[in-house]
């Protein structure tokens, strides 16, 4: 287990105190703590209430006390609905009164960004510190249980008594598009829920802390999270791994998606590298759904929600409607689905099946002939989901009725294949009978076909994604402990080194990691380098080596295919005045011989300290065109070998790779292992390696490896890489 893992909490208490104090407390229901309070009396919480409020003896019949230290007893959890510094004070009190939890409901803190608000953060970390207690929020909305019925937050989305659970949990930072985006239009979806928190700034406990307690409940079968930030690299990837484990997807809208994350950096890899580019990569590397808004959350979720997920992508689609069945087939093949091939057995069972129809293959049109036969949609279910070419089965229902609707839905949850029902219309005989009424027993019901194929491709996607997570872990560990083993024999190469490193430098850094490395030597006079282009062979690559220009070629401080003493000598007083007029003040310390690499594919390889989620690796197509293609996959450190190839297929350029139009293929195992050596080399330098760059990494054709022609690597002080783990 993770240090994440050891060091979480268990918030039992939190969504499921035996006796809870609200501090500011008023009958007053117009004000945000009255509505507050009012919700923890009418949700159906039995257990004990103490409001605390010095102007007033009782409020709705319950004693009220002046303070937490005149509580008759030590509650398990405290609502903080004060000011500033009055609410502070209750958060201390409950502290040295051996409060465990508290949610503090007030804003002023860092979210203002202003000097005021941060001294509050300080103040309100140091009382955590010094008492121990656990702290949601604050500038936070609350929480409700719907499985104990607790509620302690102010929103209408839970007003009056608590409906019975379902199988949805919903986390978010944001009190508006957790509680009413989600929370009450997913109720009224027909969507049950177990647990539902707003959690604000994320002071003390944050978002994963609550996503962690929500996948441990037996009742919680999806987690839905709308998120801003991350507290922690370490912590998602520990509760996304507990997802995978558990089977109970995580469906994400990660905000900010615009390009003002991205930052300056170095390296071609930093340029590329904006912040969520990174993220999306990540979220899909662990498994997480990301979708864009949180209408998708909740229509993701009637699937999700449901352990039968399809074993492959074949699917079979099935209407009355012609047009309908179109419409599907569009949704289908935009969500990357695939139609099933019946087999012969099935087309002539369903001609006795459902008689008049002409099932000659798949998407099946059952026509005018079906219209008011209420079980032809079942009967056509249950013998296409029986042939095995089938993965999973597509009813489009443009209208139905109580008497076809049921039985089918009794079949879905029943089938150990998927069945989704596309219910556009409504129905024709008895209005109880609807979509939500369906969706509340667990049949995955939509009326949009997007949305509905688009939660098919997740949920297939996520059922391959748990495959190989769980054949994976054992060769992640072996892959872990190797890295470790040459952390001892490498960490001592970073001594003395810090900055923008020289190329040399940077070459010999990787090269101890495993990068392949041509051989190249430092001329400091054009004699110099007429010998060491000798004893290289003919022709050279010759380029400036100074710890101040990082783009060489940008510097016109490079020439290639340099051959005979002459040339030799012009190309070294070139390239030294080119970039000495590039860059008057410049440290220069010669110029570089390099032997020339044979012809490849031009790749780049690279690393960037991402502010959120640590190291990450990024690999593409390379060459001075980098930054204009951006074909780039991204994942975070450790990189698996079975990861490090996943990489190479998700870029455009991977058909080429393979050998394109009877080309043969290039060296994609040597690329690979080009990416592990780079996460090698991250797990062992730790924070001391801010940014690497490989471009272009040469790869050549299958069986004969790949070469470094350019590296650029940058590193950080100790008391660099030391203050940023004090900030952590």
């Amino acid at each position: 287990m993770t240090s994440a893992g050891r060091q979480r909490s268990d918030l039992g208490r939190l969504f499921n105190p035996r006796s809870i104090a609200f501090v500011g407390a008023t009958e007053d229901q117009s004000k945000f703590g009255g509505r507050c309070f009012a919700n923890i009396l009418h949700f159906g919480f039995a257990g004990v209430v103490m409001p605390i409020n010095p102007k007033r003896a009782q409020l709705f019949g319950l004693p009220c006390y002046p303070s937490v230290k005149d509580l008759p007893q030590t509650p398990d959890h405290v609502g903080i609905c004060l000011p500033g510094e009055p609410a502070l004070r209750a958060l201390e009190e409950a502290g040295e009164r051996g409060v465990p939890f508290a949610t503090i409901f007030t804003s002023g803190f860092l979210e203002t960004g202003e000097l005021a608000g941060r001294r509050m953060h300080e103040r309100l970390m140091e009382i955590r510190a010094r008492t121990g207690i656990r702290i949601m929020g604050p500038n936070c909305n609350g929480l409700a249980n719907f499985v104990d019925r607790f509620a302690l937050t102010s929103t209408a989305g839970v007003q009056g008594p608590a409906e019975p659970h379902g199988d949805v949990a919903i986390v978010s930072q944001s009190g508006g598009a957790g509680q009413i985006n989600t929370l009450w239009r997913a109720r009224h979806e027909g969507l049950g829920i177990t647990y539902q928190a707003s959690t604000g700034n994320d002071a003390d406990l944050d978002l994963l802390d609550f996503m962690d307690f929500m996948l441990d409940s037996e009742h919680t079968r999806v987690v839905l999270s709308i998120v801003e930030r991350f507290s922690s690299a370490a912590k998602l990837k520990f509760v996304a791994e507990k997802a995978a484990e558990l089977d109970k997807p995580i469906v994400m809208v990660k905000v900010g998606r615009s390009a003002e994350g991205s930052r300056a950096a170095a390296s071609h890899t930093g340029a590329i590298s904006g912040s969520d580019e990174v993220c999306d990569a990540i979220l899909r590397q662990y498994g997480i759904i990301r979708v864009d808004d949180t209408s998708d959350l909740v229509q993701y979720a009637k699937l999700l929600r449901r352990s039968n997920r399809p074993r492959g992508r074949r699917g079979a689609i099935v209407s009355v409607s012609g047009g309908n069945v179109v419409l599907g087939v569009d949704a289908a093949s935009m969500a990357g689905l695939s139609l099933a091939k019946l087999g012969d057995e099935t087309r002539a069972a369903l001609q006795q099946a459902v008689p008049g129809t002409n099932p000659a293959g798949n998407p099946l049109d059952l026509t005018a002939a079906a219209v008011g036969v209420d079980d032809a949609v079942l009967h056509t279910a249950r013998t296409i989901l029986a042939d095995d070419n089938v993965d999973l089965f597509v009813a489009v229902v443009p209208m139905g009725t109580r008497t076809a609707m049921e039985p089918l839905g009794d079949f879905t949850l029943a089938s150990n294949k998927p069945l989704i029902t596309l219910w556009p219309g409504g129905s024709l005989d008895d209005g109880s009978c609807s979509h939500e009424t369906l969706v509340r027993r667990g049949v995955p019901v939509f009326r949009d076909g997007t949305p509905c194929f688009r939660a098919i491709a997740a949920s297939i996607t996520f059922a391959e994604f748990r495959e190989a997570f769980l054949k994976s872990r054992q060769s992640e560990s072996a892959q872990a402990n190797a890295a470790a083993l040459r952390a001892n024999a490498s960490a001592s190469s970073l001594a003395g080194l810090s900055g923008t490193l020289t190329e040399r430098q940077s070459k010999a850094l990787l090269e101890s990691f495993g990068m392949p490395l041509l051989r190249e030597a430092l001329a400091t006079t054009p004699d110099e380098a007429v010998a060491w282009a000798e004893r290289l062979g003919r022709p050279v690559a010759m380029k400036i080596e100074s710890p101040d220009i990082a783009h060489k070629t940008e510097a016109g401080a490079v020439r290639l295919g340099v051959e005979g003493a002459a040339a030799v000598r012009a190309a070294f007083r070139e390239i030294m005045e080119a970039a000495r007029a590039h860059a008057p003040e410049a440290r220069l310390n010669g110029v570089l011989l390099q032997e020339m690499a044979a012809r490849g594919f031009e790749l780049f390889v690279g690393l960037v300290d991402d502010p959120a989620f640590g190291p990450v690796v990024a690999a593409g197509a390379g060459g001075i065109y980098v930054e204009v293609m951006r074909d780039v996959a991204y994942a975070p450190v450790p990189v698996t070998r079975e990861r490090a190839l996943g990489m190479l297929r998700e870029l455009r350029v991977w058909p080429i790779l393979q050998g394109y139009r009877g080309q043969p293929p290039f060296d994609t195992e040597a690329a690979a292992d080009a990416i592990c050596a780079l996460s090698d080399a991250a797990q062992a330098l730790g924070d001391r390696l801010r940014e690497v760059d490989v471009n272009p990494l040469i790869l050549r054709r299958a069986g004969e490896g790949a070469c470094m022609v350019d590296a650029l690597v940058v590193v950080a002080t100790n008391e660099e890489s030391l203050d940023r783990e004090r900030s952590q």
